[in-house]
């Protein structure tokens, strides 16, 4: 029998092995701009062409390589970085495993110009899937200059998985930002089809962070200093302030090197404890200085994830100093008596009458009854409250009881969110709906205008029945309906436009600028209407109808957020966050009172749709409680 195990061939090896390090564009322009920064290079030069699908090009002015250092440049594990396993665990450098240049070069077709400063002729290598095409001298500037064409061109179900244009520039902005952010001491250009997105020259990590996110955010940053036998941790923090839900900037760095670390922005997150809305985030830029021997960074091919030998007390540290900023910038404002005219404040006379207010009693009161209390703890409980409410107009005691009871049944009820009993139409079917043919399609739910209903605290619609009470979130209930409306209009014909008379500027980074292209055609079929003025400015020219009063700075920027943070059909998710965006900040406010017909028309059009038990992001919007629940109560 045949032996069936055999060595792969090196171009084989290098296309699996390029399967984790090179995955996209912007994976290239990480690994090649690292080995810039390992060759001592003042100036680096970036450039991309259809969002690095086409092109990518890296230019630096690094020490540079000899003919030999060049061809073994392109072998597996070909590095000067490291020279014994021991090495990998006190690293100083960016790179240090050699697989990057070798993987590029076995899905690409590459071409390197490099010449020493003590060299007077360079070396120019043209390699196009690992195969050697050839090596001449060239007269070049001294240090690197890596030209990468057709990525993927030779693996084909490689490359169908590659985005638009415009998500992997997207992309390729994202790690340009991560290495910029650490290396201010290094001047950086970005070239996008020849225009260019960034010149940042050298300067300090405080007007770094601002020449990449713009100069708004300057208003926004605390510094953060701390040094341990440990760790020494130094950056900024956001005034909690300005925490928003989307579209923060969050930054990790240890040793000059970007980081994911979910333990350690929980440490961040408990410094803000109590001062910042549940849900929101807030920016922050912090480097981490450690004994590199305390820290593994080769346990992910793109060395984003890093293990810390002394996470916890490192957690501790970086909580502790995070609290100590805020609290010294951010001190609450105190009343000063150290001042030029006293307050006047008023003085109780001997003669000031205190007017009296009587206790009301109720005669009727019997504390021993066994009764009291219990009103509605019968099977018909539900049609008793309804009583009440009729009532409710005629004293403000019985509207009291009722909410009383009405607050009762919410403990009882548990958490709205945690409710599951959400029930089936035809459980529904002829006590609190009617069916009504819609067309040729499932049948549609309306609103019977008999039933009981109330509101209840401005934020919950009570309909009363026969079976038990239906409790309806009217917010989350008009996000719902919005949300489809807004779809609609994407999906259909364009939303009215409402026409600015005094255009508002708006800034956006430049990186969400590019989002902001792609989605300029959603936008406009929302009822946007945008002018691109240069340099991630634009003016708001016109607003969908229906929104006055909403702060539409602030609605744009989380539209974007929402749509950068989307993956897979990104035409199709951008416009579902753009109608979720635009419904959660133009729906009925919580404590907004509502009239009979309005909680009607709300429920009405709730109902008439085809998934009404929940938003587009999930959460519940109405829950059956049925009789049973409110006689424990009771």
């Amino acid at each position: 029998m045949n032996d069936i195990i055999h060595l792969l061939p090196d171009s084989v090896a290098n296309q699996i092995a390029a399967g984790e390090v090179v995955q996209r564009p912007a994976s290239i322009i990480k690994e090649m701009v690292e080995n810039s920064i390992d060759a001592d290079a003042e100036n680096i030069k970036v450039l991309v062409t259809d969002g690095g699908k086409t092109t990518v090009q890296v230019i630096d002015d690094g020490k540079g390589m000899s003919e030999t250092d060049a061809r073994l440049s392109f072998e597996r594990h070909a590095t000067s970085k490291i020279r014994k396993a021991s090495d990998l665990f006190n690293l100083t450098t960016m790179g240090f495993r050699g697989e990057a240049l070798a993987s590029i070069a076995a899905v690409a077709q590459v071409e390197l110009k490099t010449r020493r400063r003590e060299d007077e002729l360079g070396t120019m290598i043209r390699i196009s899937g690992s195969k050697m095409e050839c090596q001449e001298p060239v007269a070049c500037p001294a240090g690197s200059n890596f030209l990468v064409q057709n990525l993927f061109f030779n693996v084909p179900a490689r490359r169908k998985f590659l985005k638009s244009n415009q998500t992997e520039l997207t992309n390729v902005v994202a790690d340009f930002q991560r290495i910029v952010l650490v290396h201010p001491e290094i001047s950086f250009i970005l070239y996008n089809n020849g225009v260019e997105m960034y010149n940042l020259p050298k300067t300090t990590v405080r007007q770094r962070i601002l020449d990449v996110f713009g100069k708004k955010l300057n208003a926004d940053l605390l510094p953060v200093e701390v040094e341990t036998s440990l760790v020494s941790i130094s950056g900024y923090v956001a005034k909690p302030e300005s925490s928003k839900k989307k579209g923060v900037h969050q930054f990790f760095f240890v040793n000059g090197r970007y980081m994911r670390h979910p333990y350690f922005h929980s440490a961040v997150m408990k410094a803000y404890e109590n001062m910042i809305p549940v849900g929101e985030h807030v920016s922050y830029f912090l480097y981490f200085s450690v004994d590199a021997s305390s820290i593994d960074v080769n346990v992910h091919p793109t060395k984003t994830e890093i293990k810390f030998d002394n996470e916890q007390p490192i957690w501790q540290v970086l909580s502790a100093a995070v609290k100590e900023t805020i609290g010294q910038f951010c001190n609450v404002p105190m009343i000063d008596f150290d001042v030029e005219g006293k307050p006047e404040i008023p003085v109780m006379g001997l003669s000031t009458t205190i007017p009296h207010q009587p206790k009301l009693s109720t005669s009727n009161y019997n504390p021993f009854k066994e009764a009291q209390g219990k009103t509605y703890a019968h099977s018909n409980g539900w049609e008793k409250l309804y009583d009440k409410y009729t009532l409710s107009h005629h004293g403000e005691d019985a509207e009291g009881e009722m909410n009383m009871e009405t607050s009762a049944l919410f403990s009882a009820g548990k958490d709205f969110d945690s409710i599951e009993n959400i029930p089936e139409e035809e459980n529904l079917q002829g006590s609190i709906w009617n069916t009504l043919a819609v067309g040729q399609g499932t049948p549609s739910m309306s609103f019977d205008a008999s039933v009981p209903k109330f509101q209840y605290k401005g934020k919950y619609i009570v309909v009363l029945s026969s079976k038990g009470v239906m409790i309806v979130n009217q917010h989350r209930a008009h996000v719902r309906v919005l949300f489809e409306q807004n779809m609609q209009c994407m999906n259909s014909i364009n939303r009215p436009s409402q026409k600015e008379l005094f255009p508002e500027i708006i800034q956006f980074d430049k990186d969400d600028a590019l989002v902001v292209e792609d989605l300029m055609d959603d936008l406009s079929g929302l009822g946007f209407d945008l002018s691109n003025l240069g340099g991630g400015a634009y003016s708001i020219n016109g607003i969908p109808s229906g929104i006055v009063g909403v702060d539409v700075d602030k609605l744009l920027h989380e539209m974007v957020a929402s749509a950068k943070a989307k993956t897979g059909n990104i035409r199709r998710e951008a416009q579902e966050a753009l109608a979720l965006s635009l419904a959660e900040n133009a729906a009925i406010v919580y404590g907004q009172v509502l009239s009979a017909l309005e909680m009607e028309s709300l429920l009405n059009d709730l109902f008439a749709l085809k998934a009404s038990a929940r938003t587009p992001d999930g959460k519940l919007i109405y829950t059956l409680v049925e009789d049973q629940v409110f006689d424990e109560v009771g």
